[in-house]
């Protein structure tokens, strides 16, 4: 137990709680006097003895509920079973009172598979289930021999998380601190739980001529790639909470480089950091004073009446130049649920940006557009991202009328030196998509840009109609992490050169 709550302050010092060595020893003491059986009375304890400012104790809280919880990240294979119902969760939120030492193996609700499938249960392993395997139909599949196949194959997913957390207590994966050890630890937390007899068992019934072996051989295949994807994910879930200060620079790097849907709360303000060191980085790139130099043209009254010091000789020369305009950028945001995180972090680069692109306009929606550059000007751009996000982030997401909207609003001012950029994934719930008002902002506009989150092959599926705006935009990029994002926004201030 000691190590437990060594561990956890270990995290709380990585997520910037500051924490003596006799605030730890006053720790040590709680936790002697209240136990860890009650989880609430133990949060509250290391409440009054650790965090000092209202930040750290925002940050405890959401550490701690981190640390000591369970959460679903991926879904336990069904084996298909008839009486297997997959929808059964665990009746498991948040860690249980004898679960606090498995020190944050990060997830909540567990799916609950058929228990019982031994000799007679009966299954279907179909050519998708078992990636392109043979279909051996309905029938019966046999019953796992090594622990871990029984495991697999007979608990929940809460179960299957204890086991993992208890074999990363093992080979110590909070000692992680570089990201690149992720593999090495994903593999011993492996071993640990008896991945090696596991793959000889696949082998063997693999081999057999019996069709319920060759079952559970395809059975415990999808469920070892499970389990796989899952510790990785515990893994890095390991390395967020424990990585030692001095791979602060890796874990920003990874921050840098994961998909903006899958960050947790407790990261937006180390992100927020990233985000303003980026925009000052282009900032400084890009803020000096824009011209279009024609060398070969000669200011011929300039270069005389600069060198009249030089008693008319000619030592300077000077040569004709034309300003550019500023250029106008207009940002329109889908904030509904599912792209909510991409336009926080879009409209906090764009504002940070501000001497570089001081004529900013933004508008967010879900369905019905409404500008939010007012919001910005009165608030902080916390606040004023927490407020748009509050107005606009309501109701189904519909890309005609917001396009219709934004015509409405500002069509007669988008001109020759405007830049249009539009974030969102694109999907209308199989509405009027609206093209025509689309290919109106495309015909005056300098440039239109269409920034997707979602990855490359999840374009065209479903009610997305990224097919139908993509023909109308000069630039269509995928935008799902801060790289990505500032890649975009720096060959933008190029293009505006």
């Amino acid at each position: 137990m000691d190590q437990l709550l060594t561990n956890f302050i270990r995290a709380l010092r990585n997520a910037d709680v500051r924490i003596s060595p006799a605030e730890t020893l006053d720790a040590f003491s709680t936790v002697q006097l209240v136990g860890y059986r009650n989880r609430q009375l133990l949060k509250d304890s290391l409440a009054l003895v650790l965090p000092k400012t209202s930040d750290e104790k925002a940050a405890f809280d959401t550490c701690f509920d981190q640390f000591f919880s369970f959460r679903e990240r991926s879904r336990l294979p069904s084996s298909g079973a008839p009486g297997t119902d997959a929808s059964t969760t665990a009746d498991d939120d948040g860690a249980q009172p004898g679960n606090a030492d498995a020190g944050g193996s990060g997830d909540s609700q567990g799916r609950r598979t058929g228990r019982g499938q031994g000799p007679g249960a009966a299954a279907q392993v179909t050519r998708e289930d078992a990636g392109g395997a043979e279909s051996l139909g309905i029938g019966e599949i046999s019953a796992a021999r090594s622990a871990l196949g029984q495991l697999l194959t007979r608990a929940s997913t809460i179960e299957i998380n204890l086991a993992i957390s208890a074999a990363g207590q093992q080979v110590n994966v909070h000692r992680i601190e570089l990201f690149t050890q992720k593999g090495l630890y994903t593999r011993r937390i492996l071993d640990a739980m008896g991945h090696t007899e596991l793959q000889q068992e696949i082998f063997t019934l693999t081999a057999s001529d019996a069709i319920p072996d060759r079952r559970l051989a395809q059975d415990l295949g999808r469920r070892r790639d499970w389990l796989h994807e899952r510790i990785r994910d515990y893994v890095e879930h390991q390395f967020l909470l424990h990585a030692d200060v001095t791979g602060r620079r890796l874990r920003e790097s990874l921050l840098r480089n994961l998909r903006l849907s899958t960050l947790e709360q407790r990261h937006h303000r180390l992100l927020h950091d990233i985000v303003h060191r980026m925009a000052r980085k282009l900032v400084t790139a890009y803020s000096r004073r824009r011209k279009v130099f024609r060398r070969g043209q000669l200011h011929v009254p300039r270069t005389l009446r600069r060198n009249l010091k030089y008693d008319d000789a000619i030592f300077d020369l000077h040569w004709k130049s034309v300003k550019t305009d500023q250029p106008k950028v207009f940002a329109i945001c889908d904030v509904s649920g599912s792209v909510a995180n991409y336009a926080r972090f879009m409209l906090m680069f764009l504002y940070s940006l501000e001497e570089v692109l001081p004529k900013v306009r933004s508008f967010a929606f879900s369905s019905d557009l409404g500008e939010v550059s007012d919001l910005f000007a009165r608030n902080d751009i916390d606040d004023a991202i927490a407020l748009a996000l509050r107005q606009y982030g309501n109701g189904s997401t519909d890309y005609g009328q917001a396009l219709a909207d934004f015509r409405k609003l500002c069509l007669d001012e988008i001109d020759k030196r405007s830049t249009v950029i539009i974030l969102g994934d694109a999907r209308n719930n199989y509405g009027d998509a609206r093209t025509d008002v689309l290919k109106e902002i495309y015909d005056r506009a300098r440039r239109v840009i269409w920034l997707n989150p979602e990855s490359r092959p999840a374009w065209n599926t479903g009610d997305s109609e990224m097919r139908h705006y993509a023909p109308y935009c000069h630039q269509v990029d995928e935008c799902g992490t801060l790289t990505q994002l500032e890649r975009v926004v720096s060959r933008l201030l190029q293009s505006q050169r």
